[in-house]
């Protein structure tokens, strides 16, 4: 009868430990963060802060539009964000047996655009989750889509990489990627608050972007789905799919490992110069996540950007810690460093990040 005690104990701690973890940081973010708005002419941001694989603090600041406070409830473009949820959505199909990571995809299907070329054979899921496809950013609107050099050369960040592999998944399982999404993360994470494109249940919750002076812009809302920007959501949901990644959920433990290993070096691009001095051991792009390989710790890391947005999340493995920062602001980048000093992230981590800015 004791064994029981024991663990009713246990889950009753968690729930003050949690609230102690948030506590902590609370009142230095309620003192600094307006400051900062101020100052970097940003409108809004939320944050929500995970603690040994637990979310223990969700807060929110500023306006999300002229005359309305940003709540915890508050929609954001998450821009690049977006690609990790991507990156999730098809290593899980992956671990369902639907295809696999080094399947060529011209066997199921070629854009139209590249059809001729040879090259592209070479492309796998593998590559273009890791931003190997050799494809610019994004395809020129007169020029179609070409490569700027062969696949799995070197990392050059792709957002039609994305696009192109969603095209693959849907092609390869017969159904429509934002179902897939639905389907394989949003619903059995419990992330109601997320959509690829506009929902009725946007209406009056939309962060409105703002330029570097704060004026208001219009929000981008897709009418059709892209599998690299433009999801909306908030920072608990985001949050709450991060925990799902700690956890490993519904991945194989080969697949689980492959998405944490670098699987290209950003090392050319990231640690040049005077910004050697403050980079980890190693850095890569791993299945849907930048790697960053530190003596004594493994983080995952990815930004995005869009005209008046700019969002951050990062997830510490070693010690089941993280972060979502979704701001409305062209400058919300500078709010970065200075959050994740008040939630204690990783001494290293920070002076990595204040390298980058140089």
């Amino acid at each position: 009868m004791w064994k029981p005690r024991i663990v009713l104990v246990a889950l009753l701690l968690q729930v003050p430990l949690a609230a102690a973890a948030g506590e902590s940081v609370r009142t230095p973010l309620d003192a600094d963060v307006p400051r900062l708005l101020a100052a970097y002419a940003v409108p809004s941001v939320s944050i929500a802060r995970i603690r040994g694989g637990r979310l223990v603090l969700t807060a929110a600041y500023g306006s999300q539009s002229a005359g309305v406070p940003a709540t915890t409830a508050t929609l954001y473009n998450i821009a690049s964000l977006t690609k990790p949820l991507t990156a999730e959505i098809v290593l899980r199909l992956m671990s369902e047996g639907a295809f696999s990571l080094d399947e060529p995809m011209y066997r199921t299907w070629t854009d139209p655009d590249i059809a001729g070329d040879e090259w592209r054979k070479e492309l796998t899921p593998r590559i273009a989750l890791s931003h190997q496809t050799g494809f610019p950013n994004w395809r020129d609107p007169v020029r179609g889509l070409k490569f700027l050099n062969e696949p799995g050369r070197k990392y050059a960040y792709s957002g039609e990489g994305y696009e192109y592999l969603a095209r693959f998944v849907e092609k390869r399982t017969d159904q429509d990627f934002e179902t897939l999404a639905q389907t394989h993360l949003f619903s059995p994470t419990g992330m109601i608050d997320t959509a690829y494109t506009g929902k009725p249940w946007f209406e009056g919750r939309i962060a409105v972007p703002t330029d570097a002076t704060g004026h208001p812009l219009k929000p981008r809302i897709a009418t059709h789905y892209s599998a690299a920007d433009l999801v909306y959501t908030t920072s608990s949901d985001y949050a709450a799919f991060m925990i799902e990644v700690l956890k490993n959920r519904d991945l194989t433990p080969e697949l689980a490992e492959e998405r944490s290993r670098p699987q290209v070096s950003m090392m050319d691009t990231k640690c040049l110069g005077s910004k050697a001095a403050t980079c980890p051991l190693f850095t890569g792009f791993g299945l849907g996540w930048q790697i960053l390989v530190f003596p004594d710790a493994k983080l995952m890391i990815h930004t995005g950007r869009d005209d008046g947005v700019y969002t951050f999340a990062y997830l510490d493995r070693s010690s089941g810690d993280g972060a979502v920062i979704l701001t409305n602001g062209e400058s919300g980048d500078k709010l970065v460093v200075p959050i994740l000093q008040h939630l204690h992230a990783r001494a290293e981590f920070i002076r990595y990040l204040k390298g980058q800015e140089q």
